[in-house]
């Protein structure tokens, strides 16, 4: 970051004020984004990017405008302000309203870090290389496995951000996502099979042993098993199926039809042209039954290694938890200070987020999370509950429709439920439903212990297009009567 915050907030801040701003916030932010890949334990290719610049947004008789630069002096922060407010006079004549932005109060100094013990972008690239190859070189001794990718993406964030209302926050978040993924040939085609640690607001000790170590040794040894038996396993049967869902395929749901879904300014149709808007619109507040009574699903930016969670978000506001759906009915949605302000929902809840110093921030997701079942219920609990149905491992594909609302997903492992026991694999599966007929036919959730954190680096919103990252907890579920699909029978091979 650079040395010099203070005078570069005075240059910026004053000039806002002396011209009439009703608020503004300046940001100075160094990005650094991480990564390489190996192929059967060559690397692929590597990447070290460094973002560095400033930025200022500013509310001025009713309108907003925005601008940015990499050079981050006193005068060009200065001149930013003048462009930021050049720009509210021209998006002014172009209609839509007065904007107006929630209150929020001031938070004074602010000093923040995601915990973390070794930042992935203080190791060497040599030491990333041979862990890698160490796991490609295990994995390829299998017979079973013919080809390895292993990959790893890191991120740090330092974040300064100032506004009119006195809010001084620094910030620094540390994020990483390693994930590996064997391919095995047999004589009628291929099978793949992928790692499933989850990426996490972690550092390089997620990876080489430390607090919150994955498993790595013990996924490993597995897969190649695992990845025999995909590859033997018999097709499925195409039909209706009671589904135990494990949370590292449920986050994806969650993130499709849940947490894009409550984002407003997607209800509200001013999000609609990336991934459309969502069935969930704001008139059914409070009265849509979303799914079933044991549903119970919070936005928090606050939760311990979740990959959204920040202090004060993008644009000056605090962190926090809320909820979204209880006891199955819609109750709240993600909120920045443009869209809570306009619907009078009060506060925002602090849903703002910029990929970069040079973008505006806009709404953005939270960590949206399912909350497990008080009681002593596991996933082997689950199952014993199922007399024919499938369970799912991990996520691949997915497909939703422009409201959030029809949806198609796919796993990394499907194994055959028969008389409460699991009977082996099958293959070529993808489940299909309604938003609402799939989480109203949630019978059962798993308790603490079968939560797991998921989540992804790359959820994409907007135009020009951002990307955030974003974690989701789920427990194990089970849902009843789910259409399941075979996928090769609907490709026509």
């Amino acid at each position: 970051m650079t040395p010099d915050r203070a005078t570069l907030t005075d240059a910026a801040l004053s000039t806002a004020a002396a011209a009439g701003c009703t608020h503004a916030e300046f940001r100075v932010e160094r990005i650094r984004s991480q990564r390489l890949r190996l192929r059967d334990g060559t690397p692929e290719g590597s990447s070290d990017d460094i973002e560095f610049g400033m930025g200022v947004r500013v509310v001025v008789d009713g309108a907003v405008g925005f601008a940015a630069t990499v050079e981050v002096t006193p005068e060009e922060a200065a001149d930013l302000v003048r462009s930021a407010i050049e720009t509210a006079q021209v998006t002014a004549r172009a209609g839509g309203g007065r904007v107006e932005l929630a209150p929020e109060p001031s938070h004074g100094e602010v000093r923040w870090t995601s915990p973390f013990e070794t930042d992935p972008g203080d190791v060497p690239l040599a030491e990333k290389v041979a862990l890698l190859e160490e796991w490609s070189r295990e994995l390829l001794a299998h017979d079973a496995v013919t080809h390895v990718t292993a990959e790893v993406l890191s991120a740090g964030e330092e974040t300064y951000l100032a506004d009119l209302g006195g809010t001084r926050a620094t910030q620094r978040r540390v994020r990483i996502q390693p994930q590996i993924e064997a391919l095995a040939v047999g004589s009628d085609g291929f099978e793949t099979m992928r790692s499933l640690a989850p990426p996490v607001g972690r550092g390089w000790e997620y990876l080489a042993g430390g607090a919150g170590a994955w498993d790595w040794a013990r996924e490993l040894a597995r897969m190649p098993e695992l990845l025999a038996e995909k590859l033997a396993a018999p097709s499925v049967e195409a039909g209706v199926y009671d589904l135990v869902v494990d949370p590292s395929n449920l986050w994806l749901t969650i993130h499709e039809s849940i947490g894009h879904a409550t984002e407003l300014d997607r209800a509200m149709g001013f999000e609609a042209a990336y991934a459309g808007t969502s069935f969930a619109t704001f008139d059914q507040l409070g009265s849509l039954i979303y799914g079933s009574p044991v549903m119970h699903v919070t936005g928090d930016r606050t939760v311990e290694h979740g990959l959204a969670s920040v202090a004060i978000d993008s644009e000056g506001v605090a962190a926090q938890s809320f909820d979204l759906i209880r006891d199955g009915v819609l109750v709240g949605y993600q909120l920045d200070r443009f869209i809570a302000a306009r619907m009078g929902l009060g506060r925002s809840n602090g849903c703002a987020f910029a990929d970069s110093p040079l973008h505006v921030p806009i709404q953005r997701m939270a960590n949206v999370s399912l909350a497990p079942a008080p009681d002593g219920t596991t996933t082997e609990d689950l199952i014993s509950g199922v007399e024919h149905g499938l369970y799912i491992v991990g996520d691949k594909s997915w497909s939703i429709d422009m409201q959030r609302y029809n949806f198609q997903f796919t796993g990394q492992r499907f194994y055959k439920i028969e008389g409460g026991r699991l009977a082996g694999q099958v293959k070529d599966v993808a489940y299909q439903a309604t938003t609402t007929d799939f989480w109203g036919a949630l019978e059962a959730l798993g308790d603490a212990s079968t939560y797991v954190l998921g989540g992804a680096f790359n959820c994409g919103k907007g135009q020009p297009g951002q990307v955030a990252p974003v974690s989701h907890g789920c427990p194990s579920v089970l849902v009843r009567g789910v259409r399941v699909l075979n996928t090769r029978e609907e490709a026509g091979r």
